[in-house]
């Protein structure tokens, strides 16, 4: 009887076991893996295929057919766009809000914050695309409210994602905006705040407020919901509030 009883729940496992394939925007490239493995906790069977990328570029693909059943956006007006559109199964939800950080290639003195991008110091500064990618966009912002935009803006070098502002930084550019999560991975964690990095004052950039939305190809899927339930999950939030994020 319990070798029946274990051949039916093996069945049942094989079943509903599957793949997703998620759009996933490049802010969360590090707590991603971290909530990948907490969400296997429960649903071992299902394995979380992970796409990173800027936001823009996944609106686009995504309107042009791209396999994508969930995408997790760096801001809200992506996902908004993809509902009003009819590509998405609902309207988005906040899962967490993130913050913007100003990188030095070198250790220096940051407690100017944004003034010092003005000096001499600073050739190049490197933003992602604020077309594709919200902090980008937001980088911008943060400029013209501090005043000094006409200053900078021969200075700057665009990037296609912030993850590709953090190598643009490390390499090439002076000074690069981007997102205090990125400070969790391998290249930056060992870097010291205040000489390596700064927080970019809140005040000056409207909140980056991230959501998510099921598409089309999530219809009717069990999996694609249960991530995305999870993903607003308490579990889930404890994981996005280690990596620098708000969550309220």
């Amino acid at each position: 009887m319990k070798k029946v009883l274990l051949g039916v729940m093996l069945t049942c496992i094989t079943l509903f076991a599957g793949e997703i394939n998620v759009a996933v925007a490049a802010n969360l490239s590090y707590v991603i893996e971290e909530l990948k493995a907490e969400f296997a906790k429960s649903h071992p069977g299902t394995k979380v295929t992970v796409n990173l990328g800027s936001s823009g570029k996944f609106t686009a693909q995504i309107k042009n057919g791209a396999p994508f059943g969930m995408f997790m956006s760096a801001d809200m007006k992506f996902p908004t766009a993809l509902f009003d559109g009819g590509y998405a199964l609902g309207a988005p939800k906040i899962y967490a809000q993130g913050a913007l950080v100003l990188l030095a290639q070198k250790s220096t003195d940051l407690s100017g914050g944004l003034s010092l991008l003005q000096s001499e110091a600073a050739h190049k500064v490197a933003i992602a695309n604020p077309k594709t990618a919200p902090y980008g966009a937001a980088a911008l912002e943060a400029f013209k409210k501090a005043g000094i935009y006409e200053a900078i803006a021969p200075k700057l070098v665009q990037a296609e994602s912030i993850s590709q502002v953090v190598s643009f930084t490390q390499n090439a550019a002076d000074f690069g905006l981007t997102a205090a999560s990125l400070l969790h991975g391998d290249a930056l964690k060992s870097k010291v705040e205040g000489k390596d990095w700064v927080m970019v004052d809140p005040a000056l950039y409207t909140p980056i407020a991230q959501g998510a939305v099921l598409l089309k190809a999530a219809k009717d899927n069990a999996e694609y919901a249960a991530f995305y339930d999870f993903i607003y999950s308490d579990a889930a939030a404890a994981l996005f509030r280690r990596y620098g994020y708000i969550v309220k």
